[in-house]
């Protein structure tokens, strides 16, 4: 994921400023898992887990997906990227330098 721009830039920060949405996101770094895993290895309750995935979601940087589970319907969580660059120069300051 590319980032660019103030306002982006701002946002993205904002939504990995929070331990628990960190702690989530390495959660998912070894593949997708379903929001109850979630919520019992960072031992908060599935109602925070599922906001603070949201947010995630709002970014980019997680998806989910509805699957059928033993009892009903899970939401599975997975990560959309890898890394993160962030470009703190607008282009016409790239070629200056």
């Amino acid at each position: 994921m590319y980032v660019s721009g103030p306002r982006s830039i701002a946002r993205l920060a904002l939504a990995l400023a929070n331990e628990t949405r960190a702690k989530i996101i390495e959660l998912l770094a070894t593949g997708p898992k379903d929001l109850d895993y979630i919520a019992r290895e960072i031992k908060q309750s599935k109602a925070n887990i599922s906001s603070q995935i949201r947010r995630l979601e709002e970014v980019g940087i997680v998806s989910s997906v509805y699957m059928p589970g033993e009892r009903g319907i899970k939401k599975y969580v997975e990560l959309r990227i890898n890394k993160i660059v962030f470009t703190l120069l607008r282009k016409q300051e790239e070629a200056k330098t």
